[in-house]
């Protein structure tokens, strides 16, 4: 259902069923009491005692994969994952964003399953947040997710039932957006009203 309703909103909004660009990238959650010690850890850059959620996304910031690890798994190793599921599953994707962290193993990895891996740096000079370009798209998905209550922490006792749920947050936001699309305009539901009155 959430492949299906991806393809359905890329075409509705003009573009191809099948992405050829993804953009990578992680987020660190907390992990409930009902998350088993097995799979957490610590993400010493966020200081946090969690879960992480790696994701790919297209360019227009729809879901394409998600993987569920521990926090103390490092970003270039869960982008391994990715990049083998980008291969797998979506054969249009020459080319993949990621950040810095991702530098190094993941854009030799990349090439040998041949996709381009470009890192986006930093701006030069650039001190605290600033926007980046292709980096915002991916953000900007990880607000989306965090607006269900139940992706906020980690609270599932396995990993691809936490994966599910950010399926499912992705679900609610595509079906609200193809509404969106699909909405009638005044004058063609004022005609539909009047053929259904015999006028």
């Amino acid at each position: 259902m959430h492949n299906g309703l991806r393809e359905r909103l890329r075409l509705a909004e003009g573009r191809q069923a099948e992405p050829s660009a993804a953009i990578l990238d992680s987020q660190t959650v907390r992990a409930a009491e009902t998350v088993a010690k097995s799979r957490r850890g610590y993400d010493g850059g966020k200081k946090l005692n969690g879960t992480k959620r790696h994701i790919a996304v297209d360019t227009c910031g729809l879901l394409l994969a998600v993987l569920v690890s521990a926090a103390s798994v490092q970003d270039r190793d869960g982008g391994r994952a990715l990049l083998w599921a980008l291969a797998t599953c979506f054969r249009r994707v020459r080319l993949v964003w990621v950040d810095g962290a991702y530098g190094g193993g993941p854009v030799t990895y990349g090439a040998t399953l041949g996709l381009v891996v470009q890192v986006l740096a930093k701006l030069a000079g650039q001190i605290g947040f600033k926007i980046l370009p292709r980096r915002w798209v991916v953000e900007r998905t990880f607000s989306w997710i965090n607006r269900c209550r139940r992706t906020v922490h980690d609270y599932e006792r396995r990993s691809e039932h936490h994966a599910a749920m950010v399926q499912w947050a992705m679900v609610i936001v595509m079906t609200r957006r193809l509404a969106r699309h699909h909405v009638p305009s005044r004058t063609s539901s004022a005609l539909t009203t009047a053929a259904r009155r015999g006028y």
